[in-house]
C-alpha cells in the first residue's frame, strides 16, 4: 500500500473526492453504452434516454432494456408466489437461519429507532404527526451476484416505519430468475411485491410507474452508476434516500492495534469493487509498515484477489499523522462511509468523530458484522456525504406533519408580532387574516 506522510499531499491525492460521473466511468463503460445505443453518449445522457423511454412506453421499454443490457427476455416482470415458495427449498438451512437472525436483529434495531408523534397543549396545541409513507421502492443489486443482505437492510427499516407497501426491483440472472437467497431474504423482510428489473430502467419505473410496476413515493437502496444517476435525475419526481458511490472504509488505529486485523478490515471493503476505497489513518509509522505487509500477504488468500488488488492500488493507502488528534481531524475531513476504531481508548475517540456513516468500535466490531447482521442498515452515505446525511433508517420512510392549534390567548399574544413581520414583507393579506381574528376576540 502507498504510505503518505504529508497531510496536504494526502488531501490532494488519496483523500480527494471525484464526482460519481467521473470516478465511475471507464473506457469499458463507454463501450457498453455505445453497444446499447449505437452512439457515443455519456452515462448521464444514456440514463436520460432510458428515463424518457420508460416515461412514454412503460413496460415495453423495461423489456427492451432488459434484453439489451441484461441479456434477459421476460414475458412476466413480477415474481410469482410459486417462485418465492420454491426459493425456500433452494436455500440451505444454515442460510435460512442466518437470514432469519439478521432480520430479527435489524427489525429490533429499527423498531427501537422510531420517533413518536407529539402534541404540547400549553397554547391550545402544537406538535408533530409522524406519518409513514404509503409506498416505497427498494432497489437490490443483482444480476451476476446476489445480495440478500440488501433486501433485509432496505425493506425492514421501511416496514418498521409503518410503510404500507414495499416493492423490490432487482435485476435477474441470465436465466431470467432472481437468486433464491434474495427471494427468501425479501420475503422474510416483508416485501409486498418483487420485480425482475434492474438498472436505470428500474428506477424510472418506480418513479414514474408503468403498466406493471406502480409509482412509489420514495426509492431507496444502492446500485451501480446508472442506478445512482437515475436517482439523481428523478429526484423531486420521487423521494430519494441518497446518491451512493463505491464503498469506502477508514481504519483509525494506533500502535496498540493488530496489523493483521487492520489489514483484514481494509480488504473486506476493497474486495467489493475496483473503485472501493480502503484507507488506514494512524500516527504509528511502525503500524503503517506492518499493515502494508499484511495487506500484501492477505491479498493472496482472497477469492476476489484481482478486484481487491486494483482497489488497493488505485484507491487505497495509508496516511501517517503526527498524532491522534490530527488523525481524528483527517477522519472528519474525509467523512468516510465506514470508520473502524482500533485505538486504545476507542470510546473517548467516538465523541470526537463528527463525520462518518457508521462507527465500528474496537476489534470485536468488525464492519462485516455491520454489513450483515448487527442491526443498523448497511446502506450508508458515501463520497463525503456523511458530512450532512445519515445511514438509511426509519426516518427515511416517514414524513412530519406540523400541527398548529393555538388558543385565544396565544392569538392575542402573538398576533400583533406576526402582523409586524407581515407588513415588513408587504404581505397585507397575511396581516388582515390575523387582524380579522383579533377584531372578533375584542
Amino acid at each position: 500500500m502507498k504510505i503518505i506522510k504529508d497531510i496536504e499531499v494526502a488531501k490532494a491525492t488519496l483523500l480527494k473526492r471525484s464526482p460519481l460521473e467521473i470516478k465511475g466511468v471507464s473506457p469499458q463503460l463507454h463501450e457498453s453504452i455505445r453497444k446499447v445505443f449505437h452512439e457515443n453518449l455519456s452515462p448521464t445522457q444514456a440514463v436520460e434516454r432510458i428515463i424518457d423511454e420508460v416515461r412514454v412506453d412503460g413496460d415495453r421499454a423495461i423489456r427492451k432494456y432488459g434484453k439489451q443490457i441484461e441479456g434477459v427476455e421476460l414475458s412476466r416482470l413480477e415474481v410469482t408466489k410459486e417462485e418465492i415458495d420454491l426459493a425456500y427449498h433452494r436455500v440451505t438451512p444454515d442460510l435460512f437461519s442466518a437470514l432469519s437472525l439478521a432480520a430479527e436483529r435489524i427489525r429490533g434495531f429499527h423498531k427501537n429507532s422510531r420517533r413518536r408523534s407529539w402534541i404540547e397543549f400549553d397554547e391550545g396545541g402544537m406538535g408533530q404527526l409522524i406519518q409513514p409513507l404509503d409506498c416505497v421502492g427498494a432497489y437490490v443489486p443483482g444480476g451476476s451476484a446476489s445480495y440478500p443482505s440488501t433486501a433485509l437492510m432496505t425493506v425492514i427499516p421501511a416496514k418498521a416505519a409503518g410503510v404500507r407497501e414495499v416493492i423490490i426491483t432487482t435485476p435477474p440472472s441470465e436465466d431470467g430468475n432472481i437468486p433464491a437467497s434474495t427471494l427468501v431474504a425479501a420475503d422474510i423482510s416483508g416485501a409486498d411485491r418483487i420485480f425482475k428489473v434492474g438498472g436505470a430502467q428500474a428506477i424510472a419505473a418506480l418513479a414514474l410507474g408503468t403498466q406493471s410496476i406502480p409509482k412509489v413515493d420514495k426509492i431507496c437502496g444502492p446500485g451501480n452508476i446508472f442506478v445512482q444517476l437515475a436517482k439523481k435525475l428523478l429526484f423531486g419526481t420521487v423521494g430519494i434516500d441518497g446518491i451512493y458511490g463505491p464503498t469506502e472504509t477508514v481504519v483509525l488505529a494506533d500502535d496498540t492495534a493488530y496489523p493483521a486485523v487492520c489489514a483484514a478490515d481494509l480488504l473486506a471493503q476493497a474486495e467489493h469493487d475496483p473503485l472501493s476505497a480502503a484507507i488506514l489513518i494512524t500516527p504509528s509509522a511502525k503500524l503503517a509498515t506492518n499493515v502494508s505487509r499484511e495487506v500484501k500477504r492477505q491479498l493472496s488468500e482472497l477469492e476476489r484477489q484481482h478486484i481487491a488488488s486494483i482497489s488497493i492500488q488505485d484507491n487505497g493507502g495509508i496516511v501517517i499523522t503526527k498524532d491522534m488528534e490530527e488523525a481524528v481531524q483527517l477522519v472528519n475531513y474525509y467523512a468516510p462511509e465506514h470508520l473502524t476504531l482500533l485505538v486504545q481508548d476507542a470510546w473517548t475517540c467516538v465523541g470526537k468523530i463528527r463525520n462518518a456513516g457508521g462507527i465500528f468500535v474496537g476489534e470485536f466490531s468488525a464492519e462485516s458484522l455491520g454489513d450483515y447482521i448487527a442491526g443498523p442498515s448497511h446502506v450508508m452515505p458515501t463520497g463525503g456525504t456523511a458530512r450532512f446525511s445519515s445511514p438509511l433508517s426509519v426516518d427515511d420512510f416517514v414524513k412530519i406533519v406540523s400541527i398548529v392549534a393555538l388558543d385565544k390567548n396565544a392569538l392575542m399574544t402573538l398576533g400583533a408580532h406576526a402582523n409586524t413581520i407581515a407588513d415588513v414583507e408587504g404581505l397585507t393579506g397575511h396581516s388582515k387574516s390575523v387582524s380579522m381574528r383579533l377584531d372578533q376576540t375584542e
